[in-house]
């Protein structure tokens, strides 16, 4: 399997630090609001790529991070006069069901930074006494300076970070391009009790002290949006390595962003979806065939072509799957992933690849002639469809769309009636009928098996 490496620019062979157990970390929200759709990139590239792991290695542990300490829940919780914990809590089950949603599979682990404060203590600490951070006016920072390594994997000359970084300088820095560890919490501020004082933890230091306790001091892979390789990981990497003497990782995984029909979304011009808005209009494995079209690494446009282009796609993949509807797959079958399939994901995620070659099984299955064979076709479709989060629905509930049990009842019947009506060459019966349906959006598609239908949005 070759992964691309944001640090090293290449896409290489994936080499486990040890193949019996791999290890992946991926920075997770900011639970002070609802999220829209491009929070949602990442966990969904990184749960397609813990399904292919898991499929090739024995063990993964895969950690995303809750972080549950963060100016903006202060800000909102101080709003509503409620504790901190009010806010959070209610944002990470609104997150955990927009993931659901998605189909977005449940982590190893969740770390919390509240349940780490002490972690970031050690870790902070270790920095102290290895001459990497230095506690100053009740904040404690990390010496820029001190590692020779920082703004390798954001590319970036440490001396134009600094320049940069010239401007409104706190008195109690060092140096300019220093940042925070750790700081001071006014009495009316959520705090903890520390060494240097009572405060909270800067955000760079909560991912590596969680990392570090949940999978180690050097992991697999880290991944996550581009927009947090700097600052943010480039951050996390200066005080993993520093902090431990050690390479922090071995893979940075980055996405792309999303834009709205070509725009970078942004709430000034009022183009930000939220998940749950948009799940109120499109089924979930809708929104998640949009965000895996694009390969992972390159940025995703969604408008409403995509969206469009997503449901066709999707009917065409199910349609096939029902029409083998009557065939049971033996649960001793075996791995019927096709290699080509299988060769497109293990080659960073090629998903546009991928789901050409369930196109290509959809087609093999709408000519062969052979039970036996269509058998393997649907085991493929299913197998395949499962390591990219896909085609795990039944087929009809999937055309059903939101039709409750009484549409879906009525529907039929009226189906079986055309078919009585056609079967008497009640031609004028038959056509009204499907006018009935076609003005409640239902499509009918009559084949040699019979009649099918579907719901049209």
């Amino acid at each position: 399997m070759k992964l691309y490496n944001t640090e090293t620019k290449t896409k290489s062979e994936f080499e486990p630090i040890n193949p019996e157990h791999v290890t992946m970390y991926v920075c997770g929200p900011t639970v002070y609001n609802y999220c829209h759709i491009g929070n949602f990139r990442p966990p969904v590239v990184f749960d397609v790529l813990a399904r292919v792991l898991r499929a090739k290695y024995p063990k993964v542990t895969y950690a995303r991070n809750i972080t549950d300490i963060d100016d903006k829940i202060n800000a909102a919780a101080a709003e509503q006069g409620v504790d901190i914990s009010v806010i959070s809590e209610k944002f990470t089950q609104a997150y955990h069901d927009d993931l659901d949603v998605l189909g977005v599979l449940p982590t190893d682990v969740e770390p919390k930074v509240t349940e780490h404060v002490t972690d970031i203590h050690d870790q902070i600490q270790s920095l102290i006494d290895g001459g990497h951070a230095y506690a100053a006016d009740g904040h404690v920072l990390f010496s820029v300076g001190s590692y020779e390594g920082y703004g390798e994997l954001s590319k970036r000359d440490p001396e134009e970070l600094l320049a940069g970084a010239r401007v409104d300088v706190a008195a109690y820095k060092k140096d300019p391009g220093d940042f925070v560890l750790w700081k001071p919490s006014e009495d009316d501020q959520p705090g903890w009790d520390s060494p240097w004082g009572r405060g909270r933890p800067g955000w760079h230091i909560e991912c590596t002290a969680m990392a570090a306790k949940h999978l180690g001091e050097s992991i697999d892979i880290h991944g996550g949006g581009n927009d947090l390789v700097f600052p943010h990981h480039e951050n996390e990497r200066a005080q993993s390595t520093c902090s431990h003497g050690k390479k922090y990782v071995n893979y940075w995984m980055h996405n792309g962003l999303i834009n709205m029909n070509q725009e970078k979304m942004s709430k000034s011009l009022g183009n930000v979806l939220l998940l749950k808005d948009l799940a109120k209009e499109l089924p979930g494995e809708v929104i998640r065939y949009v965000l895996l079209s694009a390969h992972y690494r390159a940025p995703l446009d969604w408008s409403d072509d995509a969206v469009q282009q997503a449901k066709s796609s999707l009917e065409r993949l199910y349609g096939a799957l029902r029409k083998m509807a009557h065939l049971e797959v033996p649960n001793d079958i075996g791995n019927q992933i096709p290699a080509a399939f299988d060769a497109a994901m293990s080659d960073d995620l090629n998903t546009p690849k991928a789901l050409a070659e369930l196109f290509a099984l959809a087609k093999l299955a709408n000519t062969s002639d052979s039970d036996d064979q269509k058998i393997k076709i649907k085991a493929a479709l299913l197998q395949s469809g499962y390591w990219l989060g896909l085609l795990q629905n039944d087929p009809e509930a999937w055309f059903a769309g939101d039709s409750d049990d009484s549409d879906v009842s009525e529907i039929e019947g009226l189906i079986a009636q055309r078919a009585e009506a056609k079967a008497n060459k009640d031609w004028a019966r038959a056509d009204e009928i499907r006018e009935i349906l076609a003005r409640k959006n239902v499509v009918l598609e009559d084949g040699p098996e019979g009649t099918v239908w579907r719901i049209e949005s």
